[in-house]
């Protein structure tokens, strides 16, 4: 079982900049990949971004590449989405997910992960 527990939304203006913290507990770091999501109010989970259990390879969705970056310090058993040059469409509450993978592979479906953190709400005002 994996425990999952984000930090890090807020509000900022257009433009600016937010990195959300997720931190993994409960079960061994080095054979999970973790994925972020977002929900907006009214809208399905939509996948903002994935990073492979050694942190090496990453995947974005397109709306974000050039602009998230996920990265992941195992020895903290934490991963970090930095995100810059937010504009408002990426108003949403970011939620980050964990699934055990021992292949090569993206997983972008919110039923491809197991375990869920409780979110953090992220507001871009225009």
């Amino acid at each position: 079982h994996v425990q999952l527990v984000e930090s890090g939304g807020g509000l900022v203006q257009a433009g600016g900049s937010l990195r959300l913290s997720c931190a993994a507990s409960g079960r061994t770091f080095s054979s999970i990949a973790m994925g972020w999501f977002r929900q907006a109010p009214g809208k399905e989970p939509e996948f903002v971004a994935a990073i492979s259990w050694s942190g090496r390879d990453t995947y974005y969705t397109d709306s974000v590449k050039g602009r998230f970056t996920a990265s992941r310090d195992a020895a903290k058993n934490t991963v970090y989405l930095q995100m810059n040059s937010l504009k408002p469409e990426d108003t949403a509450v970011y939620y980050c997910a964990a699934r055990f993978q021992f292949s090569s592979g993206w997983y972008t479906g919110n039923v491809d992960y197991p375990y869920w953190g409780q979110g953090t709400q992220v507001t871009v005002s225009s």
